[in-house]
């Protein structure tokens, strides 16, 4: 009978290749068998399976050659044991001469084929393991097997106790093991001897094999009968040596070097590897089965069997599985009686399931395989432990041992063996997803505890590299630059689970969904079997521990509820990578090593960095040659490591993730309104930077980039800083707190470099000018990395960015230069002249602005571009005003100076407007130009008007530039305009009419001479007047201005007056003076509602102020808040009434006058009458001293409503006088 172990699998023609040059099979040849027998109906019932070879190193397949009856296979062929063209270099595999597969197989084709460790593959292991556990219910044997779990996919090995144990007993690594062992196992082990018969069924099988491939090979000498006896001895003295087991760490140097290199043991052996899908299992399956094809038979396998002999069950299930693993449709058995060959025969795969001897049910065995992977999966449940599958020789028992936990209670946790080849497997999977993170973002919780539980089995000491490297990925897993992707309900990251996942996987409870392999009758078992299968017949039984399969969930990545909680994660990852990093530098013992109960400082001390301004200017340019020169220059370590090593390169990118880290964390804490902290960050961040660049070699433009962005973010901190400086204490504090973590890693980052590169940008001044400075630097040093560095192209959105912060700060800073002008000037004496202070500060807010303006146009932001012109406008007109504060009020005329800076303010206003071009654009910066602009014209022709220069021209020429001026400034008052400013913009265009009304009015008095220009000012007089009092009595909080312009236009009737003849016109001019006067009453209502408003809110402020004396006393007389000037009001009261008194007197002698020269008619009669009955009520009541404000008020209401009926008074005391 064929031994087991020559077993193997193919499934399609492979390419020949030797297995130091690793042949993989195109897609054709991948799908060629799965196109035979995807499904194959096997003894009535349907079992799924499907294999596609994925590697093979077996030559081309060839027909078997049928040995003639009677043939002795005894003898051996001329070609036993030597190499033929027809075999290639795994011939001795292919005939089952080599030696027994390594105790770590499962682990070199989960490396030759990562892709499908972790997620993909349910199990990975030798065929010889596969068959051996599906045999489980009808075998007797004993069955050891270690099973590590990677992701989702359990390796199984095959555990040699002999082997080991041998072992053991040389060198004495398995101690522990062996103890436990004899201790619950069995007591009496000793090592048990193969028989002389599976040393000769041995030797049968492989002279038939090269018998049945043997050609010409009858020309080669027959090997001597001492060669003969060599061959099963050589096996045999080579026993002890197949197994192959490492020592612990044996391997640890090359692996420590190269984290990719397979160490030894860990070698792919299989002639054959095979991606097997058996019903819902898919199985990575490594075989070395010879298959033969050709002619009629294109794919067999063959198997010798002794005729005496009849096939059992476990035969049956080897064969069968051996077939169905290579898709090989048919068997042939050659039958022997004693070794003399008697005959052939061929039986088909789906048949041999029902042969007699060795019936048995497909569906059986696939209940057996579902139940054993659900009992696996459910209880091999932490990645990097192994796990001990055993069942004794004749028992029905199955036991799950967890030999990690058991080797740590030993002193030395690193005496398991496959801790190694665990540990490395598990980096090169999550390795290999990570190729992958962007697709395959819900494996990230897989990729995490791969490479946690990769560093929990390793010796930081002996591995620095592979766990430095682990927990860099680690912190690779978070993503940095998308703050809230996690926090979304539709991320892939969360979709396992809501809980964060802890680095200790929880243990599966012993309860009743474990099944019956919970318990055990033998209490010490109960201690240290995982679990236990009462009875290998429960496999048998379908679905017996589906519900147990699907008990544990997937790894669920950590859920951060937070932009901190992220990056702090991130954090502790890079710590631990530099701790690694740093331990294996040589030269640490010559660093000081760092206390943790001592916090490093944070603040250095820099004279340059005290001085303000100017010094930040030397610093920065220091700091920008050193930019320029890092393409040039090469900066050493401190620490000494060694450019282009791996400590080199890994804290190269270990430094860097930090920054970013910190940088994140900068950005919210921007985001909380927390500046100390968000500065204390970007330090952070700026300081590992620096570090970067002294140990960089060669910068790359993507990490020039992140220090742009940093140092405008930084920008952006110190502007805040400046503009909430009523909170610097609680900023102050935050900056100088530092958690164990941050001052861990800068200690790290100070065995490279002193990290006082961007000093000069991270110091948390007091001085709101230096503030505003260093933030304006900071913007300066990022454009001008992106200028030197050619990113301006590649990112134009950062950069514009930029230059949009550099325009504001700049903006800021010419604003505060410009208030601290301002506030000079408040305080310097009236005739004092401009200080050389003043104009310094002028110089610089100009500077500032100009450059502001300079980055605004470079990127066509009109809208900002017209915000900084209109800020130049206003400082010019800070500027005008200066000059007119330096002469004596006296003598007060408008200054040539003023002239100048106010056409200036005017220019800058105009290129405002042109820069805008259209009102679409903004129009709120617009209509605030339009009205910065209004307002320079008014200012001007007020003060032209009201210190008109006389001494330099002549009065007709002011006349006309306070006329342009005051025009303009209509031109850009929008009264039609609906927005907040439209009453401001009504009430300047009625000053605007008031004042040009009054200059005409001025002019005509003064005029003499000219008739046409005398008429034309009185035209335009009128017309002014006019426009006046229609745009004051749209507005309700300007009633004394209504009035005022009121009497002006009486007055202007009055001195047309004096200049008629006639008594007819000295009438009718005397009646629209009048009419003026009974259009006056809507001014005197207004004035009366904010007396009677002012006069309720006095009584109610009495009454609580009464309510609230204890005693009773008098309270004090409340504050007056009226909006209107009484005193104002009082005195055009006063005119009002005199000029109304005055022309009702001329009225009644005008009307006296004409009723006795003519006939008067009856309009004129009730005209007269009534005019003289409100003049007689007018004396009474102007006699009264005794009235107040508001009475006198109602009063000339009351007369004004009488004199627009023209009717007679009402009958008794109408008006009320006292």
């Amino acid at each position: 009978m064929g031994d087991s172990k020559e077993a193997g699998a193919e499934a399609a023609p492979a390419a020949t290749a030797a297995r130091g040059g690793l042949s993989l099979l195109s897609q054709g040849e991948l799908e060629e068998p799965s196109a035979q027998g995807s499904a194959l109906f096997l003894g009535g019932n349907e079992v799924k399976s499907r294999a596609v070879v994925k590697y093979s190193s077996a030559p081309p397949r060839t027909a078997f050659a049928q040995l003639e009856e009677k043939t002795d296979l005894k003898l051996p062929p001329a070609n036993w044991l030597r190499e033929s063209a027809k075999l290639g270099p795994a011939g001795t595999t292919i005939l089952g001469n080599s030696k027994k597969s390594k105790p770590f197989s499962s682990f070199g084709m989960a490396y030759d084929f990562i892709d499908s460790v972790g997620n993909d593959v349910d199990v990975v292991s030798d065929s010889e393991n596969i068959k051996k556990l599906l045999k489980i219910p009808y075998s007797k044997s004993h069955v050891s097997m270690a099973v590590h779990r990677v992701g989702r996919t359990l390796l199984l090995d095959e555990l040699d106790i002999q082997e080991l144990f041998m072992r053991s007993s040389q060198t004495g690594d398995w101690t522990w093991l062996k103890e436990f062992y004899q201790r619950l196992i069995d007591q009496k082990w000793q090592r048990k001897k193969k028989s002389k018969e599976h040393w000769y069924q041995k030797a049968i099988l492989s002279k038939f094999l090269y018998y049945s491939i043997n050609g010409d090979g009858a020309a080669q000498p027959v090997p001597s009968a001492a060669e003969q006896q060599e061959s099963p001895s050589s096996d045999e003295t080579h026993d002890s040596e197949r197994v192959s087991w490492p020592a612990p760490f044996e391997m640890a140097s090359s692996v420590s070097e190269d984290p990719s290199a397979s160490g030894q043991g860990l070698k792919n052996d299989f002639v054959r590897n095979i991606l097997w899908t058996f019903e819902d299992i898919h199985m990575l399956v490594g075989s070395n089965m010879p298959i033969f094809g050709g002619g009629r038979y294109p794919a067999v396998s063959l198997r010798l069997r002794d005729n005496n002999k009849p096939i059992n069950v476990l035969t049956g299930i080897d064969y069968w599985l051996d077939n169905l693993i290579c898709n090989v449709p048919e068997l042939v058995m050659c039958f022997h009686v004693n070794g003399i060959v008697q005959k052939y025969e061929m039986i088909k795969t789906e048949e041999i399931p029902n042969l007699e001897n060795s019936n048995f049910s497909t569906k059986v065995i696939k209940d057996i395989a579902q139940n054993i992977l659900s009992f696996l999966k459910s209880n091999c449940t932490k990645e990097g432990h192994t796990y001990w599958l055993f069942k004794a020789s004749g028992s029905d028992i199955v036991k799950l041992y967890d030999l990690t936990t058991l080797c740590e209670e030993t002193e030395d946790k690193y005496q398991n063996p496959f801790t190694m080849p665990v540990a490395i497997l598990l980096y090169k999977v999550a390795c290999n997803m990570m190729m992958k993170k962007n697709q395959n973002k819900k494996h990230y919780g897989t990729i995490r505890t791969l490479l946690l539980n990769c560093v929990k089995l390793l010796d930081k000491s002996r591995h620095p590299q592979i766990i430095a490297s682990a927990n860099f990925m680690l912190s690779e897993l978070f993503q940095l630059d998308e703050p809230k992707k996690e926090e979304s309900s539709e991320s892939p990251l969360n979709e396992n689970s809501d809980e964060s996942y802890s680095e200790e996987e929880e243990e599966m409870p012993d309860s009743d969904e474990n099944g019956s392999y919970s318990t055990s009758s033998d209490p010490s078992d109960d201690n240290k079997a995982v679990a236990i299968i009462k009875s290998v017949g429960e496999l048998s039984v379908p679905e017996k521990y589906k519900s147990i399969h699907q008990i544990r969930p997937s790894c669920a990545f950590p859920v951060c509820h937070d932009t901190e909680e992220r990056c702090r994660l991130v954090l502790s990852y890079v710590l631990e990578g530099l701790k690694s990093v740093d331990s294996s530098i040589k030269k640490e013992s010559d660093l000081p090593a760092a206390d943790p109960s001592t916090p490093i400082p944070l603040k250095y001390e820099d004279e340059s960095t005290r001085v303000g301004p100017e010094g930040l200017e030397k610093q920065m340019a220091l700091f920008l040659d050193k930019m320029g020169s890092l393409q040039k220059r090469n900066y050493s370590s401190q620490s000494g490591m060694i450019p282009g090593s791996w400590q080199h390169k890994m804290k190269l990118q270990l430094i860097l993730k930090s920054a970013k880290a910190y940088y994140v964390l900068s950005d919210a804490a921007m985001s909380l309104q927390k500046y100390g902290r968000a500065l204390r960050y970007i330090k952070l961040a700026l300081q590992s930077h620096d570090t970067y660049c002294c140990l960089c070699t060669n910068m790359l433009s993507e990490v020039l980039l992140f220090l742009s962005q940093y140092l405008t973010l930084c920008g952006d901190i110190q502007l805040m800083l400046a503009q909430n400086a009523n909170n610097r204490a609680a900023h102050l504090e935050e900056f100088n707190y530092q958690t164990k973590e941050d001052q861990e890693i800068l200690h790290s980052l100070h065995r490279e470099s002193n990290c006082q590169g961007f000093a000069w940008a991270t110091d948390l001044s007091m001085d709101l000018e230096n503030q505003l400075s260093v933030s304006c630097k900071c913007y300066e040093a990022a454009n001008e990395i992106l200028q030197f560095s050619d990113l301006k192209s590649q990112n134009p959105e950062h950069y514009e960015r930029v230059l949009k912060r550099m325009g504001n700060v700049r903006n800021e800073i010419g604003v505060f230069y410009m208030n601290e002008a301002a506030a000079l000037q408040s305080e310097r004496l009236v005739n004092k002249s401009v200080s050389a202070a003043e104009q310094q500060l002028w110089e610089k807010s100009f500077s500032c602005l100009e450059k502001g303006i300079h980055n605004f146009e470079s990127i066509d932001d009109a809208t900002n571009t017209a915000l900084l012109l209109c800020n130049t406008g206003r400082l010019m007109r800070i500027c005008a005003q200066a000059h007119c504060g330096a002469e004596d009020e006296f003598k007060r005329e408008f200054s040539p100076e003023e002239g100048l800076y106010y056409d200036k303010a005017v220019d800058y206003y105009l290129k405002a407007l042109r820069s805008l071009g259209t009102r679409d654009i903004h129009p709120a910066v617009w209509d605030s130009v339009n009205w910065e602009l209004s307002t320079t014209y008014f200012t001007m022709a007020t003060l032209q008007q009201d210190y008109a220069p006389l001494s330099r021209k002549a009065q007709e020429q002011i006349e006309k530039e306070v006329r342009e001026a005051m025009m303009k400034s209509l031109k850009y008052c929008d009264v039609d305009l609906v927005s907040p400013r439209q009453p401001l913009c009504q009430y300047r265009a009625a000053t605007i009419h008031h004042r040009l009304a009054s200059m005409y009015h001025s002019c005509l008095r003064n005029q003499v001479g000219d008739e046409r220009l005398r008429k034309q000012h009185r035209l335009l007089a009128d017309l002014h007047y006019t426009k006046a009092v229609k745009l004051f009595q749209l507005l309700k909080d300007a009633p004394c201005e209504l009035l005022r312009v009121q009497l002006e236009r009486v007055a202007f009737a009055e001195f047309q007056m004096t200049s008629q003849n006639s008594n007819v016109g000295k009438l009718k001019t005397l009646s629209g003076a009048l009419d003026i006067m009974v259009r006056s009453e809507h001014a005197f209502q207004l004035i009366r509602k904010e007396l009677m408003k002012d006069q309720l809110m006095k009584d109610s402020d009495q009454r609580s102020k009464v309510a609230f004396q204890p005693n009773g006393s008098e309270a004090s007389p409340a504050t007056d808040s009226s909006s209107l000037n009484q005193e104002e009001v009082i005195k055009l009261l006063s005119i009002f009434e005199s000029r109304l008194s005055f022309l009702l007197l001329q009225s009644i002698k005008l009307l006296s006058s004409t009723r006795k020269k003519t006939s008067s008619s009856i309009d004129e009669d009730v005209v007269f009458k009534t005019n003289k009955q409100i003049y007689s009520q007018l004396l009474r009541a102007t006699a009264n001293k005794g009235a107040n404000l508001l009475e006198r008020i109602d009063i000339i209401i009351h007369l004004l409503e009488q004199l627009a009926h023209g009717g007679s008074p009402m009958s008794g005391d109408s008006v009320p006088v006292q």
